[in-house]
């Protein structure tokens, strides 16, 4: 698409799709594959176009397999290309993992560096649509838990855009998590000015508490900080983008500065990346915290569908009562 006819306004999805258009443009070694991401475009309309324009032998779709379609791409990526393959929904990652874990992950360990697996996996992610059961997970965990990983999380268009673009030159598998409900938000996106696209970023300055958040959470952070702040409280929001690595001295310096921590994931709870991320914190902070850091999580219970996701995902609520939490804790003794 020309420069000049592309829009400043564009939702997630049209970023992403401009992104996967400049990759296959930039480079005849990427292929997009998935289930309906030819003629239909896909569910989210991510690919819509991309097989008229680029031919069916570079945006082909795959038999409803996804151990196939990842093992597949596992071939592709030995045979020297760059497969973009998309899993349908978070949770049919789940017959992949055999893929994901012993082959994307440990091939370039096993050979010694000689068979790297540059594989982009598109994995729609996290709740907010109200979808039927395994149609809404969140594998963060799971993911980042894989050495040989990376694993990112975009929070609005113009990461979406850039990150997609970084990833698809990546010789590195990355596990890009897209948040379904952030598809349709619309906000500028600069095309040329991409900005530091490593590790974490602090979308919003404070200086009494840090809310540390990735994908759909970031912006009800962001909400959370706007109502707080109607009480005189400076909520600083950090947003996390790459789970794998995580950026500890972004998180560090923020919490350092602010002394109070909230960790803010739609996964449960046991087990989750918070868990990971208040160990570090912890660690890296430990003179300075006031209060123990705080995680607000799902439930330790399968993600439920329908009008129960209300219940079980972070709310406005929940995350200004883990802000009073850390704001108001006394040390015994103190």
């Amino acid at each position: 698409m020309p420069e000049n006819t592309v829009p400043t306004q564009i939702s997630m999805q049209k970023a992403l799709n401009l992104a996967l258009g400049d990759a296959l443009r930039a480079d005849p070694k990427v292929l997009i594959l998935g289930e309906d991401v030819g003629t239909l475009g896909g569910v989210f309309r991510v690919t819509d176009g991309l097989q008229a324009e680029f031919g069916a032998d570079r945006v082909f779709d795959t038999p409803l397999a996804e151990s196939g379609i990842l093992g597949l791409s596992v071939g592709l990526a030995l045979a020297g290309y760059h497969p973009i393959p998309e899993v349908q929904f978070d949770g049919f990652a789940y017959p992949a993992v055999n893929q994901i874990i012993s082959q994307i992950g440990r091939m370039n360990y096993r050979s010694r560096g000689t068979m790297p697996m540059p594989i982009t996996l598109r994995v729609p992610s996290f709740g907010g649509l109200r979808a039927p059961e395994m149609h809404t997970e969140s594998l963060e965990a799971m993911l980042a838990h894989v050495p040989g990983l990376k694993v990112v999380s975009p929070a609005d268009p113009q990461q979406a855009y850039h990150l997609m673009r970084l990833a698809a030159r990546m010789p590195d598998p990355v596990m890009f998590m897209e948040p379904k409900p952030r598809y349709w938000q619309k906000s500028d996106v600069d095309l040329e000015q991409a900005g530091e696209l490593t590790g974490a970023r602090v979308v919003r300055e404070g200086k009494h508490v840090t809310l540390i958040a990735y994908g759909a959470m970031v912006a009800r952070c962001l909400q959370v900080a706007e109502l707080a702040a109607e009480d005189g409280i400076q909520v600083e929001v950090v947003d996390l983008r790459w789970l794998k690595p995580l950026d500890t001295a972004t998180v560090a310096s923020s919490v350092a500065k602010t002394r109070r921590a909230v960790v803010v994931h739609e996964a449960p709870l046991t087990a989750g990346l918070g868990g990971e991320i208040a160990a570090r914190i912890s660690q890296a902070c430990f003179d300075t915290l006031k209060a123990p850091v705080e995680r607000v999580t799902g439930f330790d219970v399968p993600y439920p569908s329908g009008d129960l996701e209300d219940e079980y995902i972070p709310n406005v609520d929940r995350i200004l009562f883990g802000i009073q939490r850390v704001l108001t804790y006394k040390r015994l003794g103190a």
